[in-house]
């Protein structure tokens, strides 16, 4: 179990920095689902990871992460109708 916890945080990790690259890039807008989505994905698995090993901090900082994207996905779509 440790090993899978281990292999979704750096996943999760891996997928913050495609998310960065991605707008630093300016390959993406702050506001598109894709980078959203894929902040969404990266700080599920970190939460996953940071439970499991305690680090409560870490965890509630990635649980705001994922508040903030789903706020942001869920503002786009409503402003769009």
């Amino acid at each position: 179990m440790q090993t899978l916890v281990n292999v979704l945080g750096w996943i999760g990790a891996v997928l913050y920095l495609v998310a960065y690259a991605l707008i630093s890039s300016k390959k993406v807008e702050g506001d598109a689902s894709l980078y959203q989505g894929i902040n969404i994905l990266a700080g599920i698995l970190v939460v996953l990871n940071s439970f499991y090993w305690h680090a409560y901090p870490s965890a509630a900082l990635n649980v705001a992460w994922i508040g903030v994207a789903v706020f942001t996905l869920g503002r786009k779509y409503l402003l769009q109708k």
